[in-house]
């Protein structure tokens, strides 16, 4: 599976680095400034431990009491610019991580709508949602104070490791010895941390995707009793998540631990080997004191660079999985090599055209028709046939792997994808709205058309007739996935929606399939209205709303097993014939006997979607 495989792949280093690089690079001028913070609050970080040492020998020890208010000034005055610089610090560099964390993620986000209609049928919503919103807050420890606090914890463990050795060099080695093991157990804990940090953001993906796959198919999920199945499912990513969160920190207790045991070995070493020294004469008191001081200076900026190394392993891992999305070619990679659409006619023309999910199994096979600007073409077949995936062909959701797709005669690969899906209109079977007014639903399709020209869509396609009945009329609030109508008053939104678009193209894919027959035949004048002078593909539900088609296309498998007008292919007597036919018996049925329900066979499953006539707006 791919997920799994993706959880065993490593962090590209390679990728990664280049992103953070080019993260940095972006934000030269301002971590610039802020290293130059940096450096100053470190330096005055080192004014008050210096001063003890003069503070114990000269004063205390000298009786030179000049010399106390000095120190006194030196060191408070040190300690303010330390305070203000730690504060400009997090002025400077908060601000431009939550920067560069707001652009990454529209960066993101723009990047994923682009991609092929393929990957989103692969990846579920949640753990895409989880990747724009969740992976881009590592930025902030590379832009953010994190990369500016681990070189200043480097540069103040360096100046205090010199001053060490200048006070005395032997002490110093000893406890370098101890600092190169606990460095050696850091890299080794990093080693072992940097995995789990992965996995964790890929698990967090995937309870995200099924906690909204959950929330959105609620009823579905309530219809079934299905409650307990969705807590065992969620409870048990909770629980793959809870127990890499308790590795995790597991790792950085224990790097926390050692950070501490570290403490103690020198504290002790120090002890022995400082009290030694300063009793045999090889060291001042004050140089001592000084010593312990400057001991801390150089430990603590390690057990930083633990915690920091952590933060920007999490970092790393998560723009690796950035750099996975933003490396994957979108749609439209080539459209400045492409030609500009113009203002089409409208001719479709498909010429042996094959298509397949999965190599080795065609969907459609050696497809060919043609579809005259401003023509119907209506297609019919039971299900799996091939219809859904011939209409995402002539959306350009797929490429063919054989064969020529045209419009106006021109190759539409060779057309800019932007430019051609700019002249195409579609009504899909599931109607999807966005949670907003029902006005804005309308209007999504041309956002910048005025109120009068909403309303005018919305009355051709029959709108007025529910929407009266709302307080708020337009303005009305129609809920997730416009959860808040019904199957019908959805469709006919999604109908103004492509009347006001005023496309070239048009898709019907089972437009009427919410409606019942009293609602379907109020929005048969605005189908027809909507279809004048356009090129219209449509996908049939019932046969007898397509006699009016220009030509009715039969799929069986994947093929074109009949063409014709409705007549023709009665007069036939072939595929066509037979399900119009059983079809006719089923509704025939219902009409004698109404209160029975009745299943059509599998094999009877004609898809069609009905077909009035046009007057382009």
């Amino acid at each position: 599976m791919a997920g799994e495989a993706e959880g065993k792949r490593r962090v590209r280093w390679d990728t990664a680095l280049a992103e953070a690089r080019a993260l940095v690079w972006s934000q030269r001028r301002r971590l610039s400034l802020a290293f130059l913070i940096m450096l100053v609050g470190r330096l005055c970080g080192l004014v008050l431990p210096a001063s003890s040492k003069y503070l114990v020998d000269e004063v205390l020890g000298a009786g030179n009491v000049a010399l106390l208010l000095p120190l006194a000034l030196a060191a408070g005055a040190a300690t303010l610019v330390q305070a203000a610089t730690s504060f400009g610090l997090t002025q400077v560099l908060g601000i431009a991580a939550q920067g560069q964390i707001a652009e990454m993620r529209k960066r993101l986000h723009a990047h994923v709508l682009r991609l092929p209609t393929r990957y989103f049928d692969s990846v579920k919503s949640g753990e895409l949602i989880s990747r724009v919103m969740n992976d881009a807050e590592g930025i902030r420890n590379l832009v953010g104070t994190g990369l500016v606090q681990l070189t200043g914890g480097f540069l103040t463990a360096g100046l205090a490791l010199a001053v060490l050795l200048w006070l005395n060099w032997r002490l110093t080695l000893v406890n370098l010895l101890v600092l190169s093991a606990f460095a050696a157990g850091l890299a080794l804990a990093f080693r072992w941390l940097r995995p789990i940090f992965r996995e964790r953001g890929k698990i967090q993906a995937e309870v995200t995707g099924r906690l909204g796959e959950s929330m959105g198919g609620v009823r579905v999920v309530k219809a079934y009793t299905a409650e307990p199945e969705e807590e065992r499912v969620f409870g048990g990513g909770i629980d793959r998540l809870f127990a890499n969160v308790r590795r995790t920190m597991t790792g950085v207790s224990g790097v926390t631990a050692g950070s501490t045991a570290l403490l103690g070995v020198v504290g002790t070493v120090m002890i022995v080997a400082g009290g030694r020294a300063v009793l045999g004469g090889a060291m001042t008191l004050g140089d001592l004191v000084m010593y312990v001081f400057f001991t801390g200076l150089l430990v603590a900026p390690i057990a930083e660079i633990a915690s920091i190394g952590t933060q920007l392993t999490e970092a790393f891992a998560g723009l690796d999985r950035i750099r996975e999305i933003l490396g994957l070619e979108t749609e439209e990679a080539d459209d400045d090599a492409r030609q500009p659409v113009g203002e089409p006619a409208g001719e479709v023309e498909l010429e042996n055209v094959w298509f397949e999910y999965e190599a080795g199994a065609p969907v459609l096979r050696d497809v060919s028709f043609r579809a005259a600007a401003g023509s119907t073409t209506a297609l019919v077949g039971s299900s799996g046939s091939g219809k859904s995936t011939l209409i995402g062909l002539v959306l350009a959701f797929h490429r063919p792997q054989r064969g020529t797709i045209r419009l106006d005669g021109r190759d539409l690969a060779t057309l800019r994808l932007r430019d051609y899906r700019a002249h195409l209109g579609a009504v899909f079977q599931d109607n999807f709205l966005f949670d907003g007014t029902i006005a804005e639903n309308i209007a999504y399709s041309s956002p910048a058309a005025p109120r009068e020209r909403v309303l005018e869509a919305a009355r051709i396609a029959h709108c007025d007739e529910f929407v009266s009945r709302f307080e708020k009329g337009y303005d009305t609030i129609v809920g997730e996935r416009g959860v808040k109508l019904s199957g019908g008053q959805r469709q006919r939104v999604a109908i103004a929606r492509a009347i006001l678009a005023d496309p070239t193209i048009l898709i019907l894919d089972e437009a009427t399939s919410s409606l019942d027959s009293e609602s379907e035949a109020l929005i048969q004048d605005g189908l027809a209205r909507l279809r004048a002078g356009r090129t219209t593909f449509v996908i049939a539900h019932r046969l007898s709303t397509i006699r009016s088609a220009d030509q009715i296309l039969v799929l069986e498998g994947g093929q074109i097993v009949e063409r014709g007008t409705h007549s023709e292919l009665l007069a036939r007597g072939g595929r066509y014939r037979e399900l119009h036919d059983r079809q006719h018996r089923l509704e025939s049925d219902r009409f004698v006997n109404p209160g029975e329900d009745f299943t059509p066979e599998p094999a009877a499953e004609a898809k069609a979607v009905p077909l009035p006539p046009p007057n382009r707006l």
